[in-house]
C-alpha cells in the first residue's frame, strides 16, 4: 500500500447511523403488524383501516400476505403505526412528573 492510497471504505454504516430518525427502519412488517394487533386488536384495527384481513378471520400471516401485494394498505398500515408510537410518546410524557 503506498502513502497516497486511501484506506478501504467501510461497506456499509450501522443500520442506525443510516437512518436515525426514521422510526420503521429495522422493523419488519410483521413486528409492525403484531404491535398494533396488540395495542388496538383486530376489531380495533378494523375500525381505523377498513380491510377484508383485519375484519374476517384475522390472522398475522393472512394480513401480511396481503400488505405485500397491496402497497397502498401497507402505507395506511406504517401510518397507522407511526400514528401509535406518537401517541404513546405524548400519553408517557404527560404522565411524567416535572
Amino acid at each position: 500500500m503506498t502513502a497516497d492510497a486511501a484506506p478501504p471504505a467501510p461497506s456499509a454504516p450501522p443500520p442506525s447511523a443510516a437512518q436515525p430518525r426514521n422510526p420503521l427502519h429495522g422493523l419488519t412488517l410483521e413486528a409492525i403488524v403484531r404491535a398494533l394487533e396488540a395495542e388496538y386488536g383486530w376489531a380495533g384495527l378494523n375500525e381505523r383501516i377498513p380491510l377484508r384481513c383485519f375484519g374476517q378471520d384475522p390472522s398475522v400471516g393472512s394480513t401480511l400476505k396481503f400488505l405485500r401485494k397491496t402497497p397502498w394498505a401497507r402505507e395506511k398500515v406504517e401510518s397507522l403505526y407511526l400514528f401509535m408510537l406518537r401517541d404513546q410518546r405524548r400519553q408517557s410524557q404527560g404522565a411524567a412528573p416535572r
